[in-house]
């Protein structure tokens, strides 16, 4: 009998667990291989924020790992172009750090550290993001940093922190379950989002008294499930939340026990609400004044009536607020209609924004960006650097934005010609000036930062300071934390904050 060689024996499958980069959801997925190669991938069943649920893109994933695609658009090592018009000819690692090291280095000792910088992705892990910042600001000495934040969510961010003092969503995807109306305004969350769409969905099978109301000029998917769709006109976002805000005022639906213990302003706000009359906001909005007036009791949490207890309240909103040259604006207005009626800092209320990269907010925790430092920390607050410690290390060598008595930063004109309200946060320019050992009250900021730079009267309804060490920091998704095993763990652990925690976790740290 002839003899045949055995075959040799097949590579065998490897499962990896890892996070879709497609959108800020964050779905869990397990990645199948065989050697090097990718072969297919599907959703993890025990992730919390998809229990193994994916989206047409998320479920294409290991398609742009594919052989083909990979020869044809994935760079597989350095490659360097000897002059600008020749072609890239591949070279070692080992020479591309030494010479990217190189220049860096030739280019600080010639111009100043401020001559380079680094644009990142919101892709990155919060461990990449914390490196990157320790060698901008920690190694090099300068700020010159920033992710995609500065342009997808910087709406969102401002609007945070005029209204609520941090830049930290205080609500979560497992709200779902505990919400009884949802507001969904500038998201099409059915395309964008689709399995959180899907946890909205099954809310509502779960709960068939649940109210959903969509505004949106359009009729799109995400308004075919609505209870209550407000069909508004382009660009009239603030003149409806303001017009909901009279209502409830006029009414006596605002929670006024809540408005005393926990917020300033509203009596600076009460020009603008008395503006947004039903009528005035119907015509300017295109909406009926009956369905403006039915959107507002459901949203105050008064579907039972008045004589019953609140039902809880969650907004959900992306970039049709965020993309804006009133963006911000658009975001302070919605946190005014929680902070007016208490929908907020209780199960299944909150203003939650949906972003679009997977990791966003992750820069921004631990300062990847021109100016922060970690743990939320402004560089325009001159003890922010000194706080931290050891951890923060040689961060403090980042300098403060330069301002004048006015407030005033270089290369940005005066404080009240910088733009739109969104070029705050976009410019770096904040309103605690150098000198000034404690921030401003939270509604004499508003009033004389962000409100002077654009005349926005209505962005002066906030949380006081002494509330915000009470207000909770996302981290990547707070349904993760609330998940028990997660829980027990971090009783058990009880691990430090900001920076100092990821420092224990390894992340680099500059030398002292």
């Amino acid at each position: 009998m002839p003899h045949t060689p055995s075959e040799p024996p097949a590579t065998p499958l490897r499962e990896t667990r890892s996070i879709c980069p497609y959108c800020g959801v964050g779905c869990g997925v397990i990645i199948e291989s065989q050697g090097p190669q990718i072969t297919g991938v599907r959703g993890d069943p025990d992730h919390p924020a998809n229990f193994g649920r994916l989206c047409s893109k998320g479920a294409s994933l290991h398609h742009t790992a594919s052989h083909t695609v990979t020869l044809q658009t994935r760079l597989l090592q350095p490659l360097q172009r000897a002059t600008r018009d020749a072609a890239p000819q591949a070279i070692g690692w080992d020479k591309a750090l030494d010479l990217a090291t190189e220049r860096f280095a030739r280019t600080i000792a010639a111009h100043g550290p401020d001559a380079v910088g680094f644009y990142i992705s919101g892709q990155l892990l919060t461990e990449d993001y914390y490196v990157f910042n320790k060698l901008a600001k920690g190694l090099l000495g300068t700020n010159n940093i920033d992710t995609n934040s500065r342009l997808c969510m910087s709406s969102a961010v401002a609007g945070y922190k005029q209204t609520l003092g941090a830049d930290a969503p205080p609500a979560c995807y497992d709200d779902l379950r505990h919400a009884q109306c949802l507001f969904i305004i500038g998201s099409n969350t059915a395309w964008a989002h689709p399995v959180l769409f899907r946890r909205i969905e099954d809310a509502r099978r779960s709960n068939p008294q649940l109210k959903i109301i969509v505004a949106d000029p359009r009729r799109t998917d995400t308004a075919e499930i609505a209870d209550l769709h407000l069909a508004l006109q382009p660009g009239t976002d603030v003149r409806l939340l303001g017009g909901m805000l009279h209502l409830m005022q006029r009414e006596g639906w605002l929670d006024n026990a809540y408005i005393a213990a926990h917020t300033t302003g509203l009596d600076a706000l009460q020009p603008h609400i008395a503006e947004c009359t039903p009528e005035r906001v119907a015509l300017e909005c295109g909406v009926n004044p009956h369905d403006l007036l039915t959107a507002t009791r459901w949203f105050a949490g008064l579907q039972g009536g008045a004589a019953r207890p609140r039902t809880p309240t969650l907004s959900l909103y992306c970039q049709g607020l965020n993309q804006s040259t009133s963006g911000t604006a658009k975001n302070a207005a919605l946190v005014h209609l929680h902070l007016a009626t208490g929908q907020i800092g209780k199960p299944g209320a909150g203003p939650l924004s949906l972003t679009g990269q997977s990791n966003a907010m992750g820069g921004r925790e631990v300062g990847g960006m021109a100016h922060l430092l970690s743990a939320h920390r402004d560089l325009a607050n001159p003890p922010a650097p000194r706080r931290g410690g050891r951890a923060v290390g040689r961060e403090r060598r980042a300098r403060t934005p330069r301002q004048d008595r006015r407030g005033n930063v270089p290369g940005c004109g005066r404080r009240r010609d910088q733009g739109p309200v969104d070029r705050l946060h976009q410019s770096g320019a904040k309103h605690a000036r150098p000198g000034h050992g404690a921030p401003r009250p939270a509604a004499r900021r508003v009033r004389g930062g962000a409100g002077r730079l654009c005349h926005h009267r209505h962005l002066r309804l906030c949380r006081p300071a002494a509330a915000r060490q009470h207000l909770g920091r996302e981290d990547r998704h707070r349904d993760e934390q609330r998940t028990p095993h997660l829980a027990r763990a971090q009783r058990r652990a009880r691990p430090r904050r900001g920076a100092a925690r990821l420092a224990d976790r390894g992340a680099v740290r500059a030398p002292a």
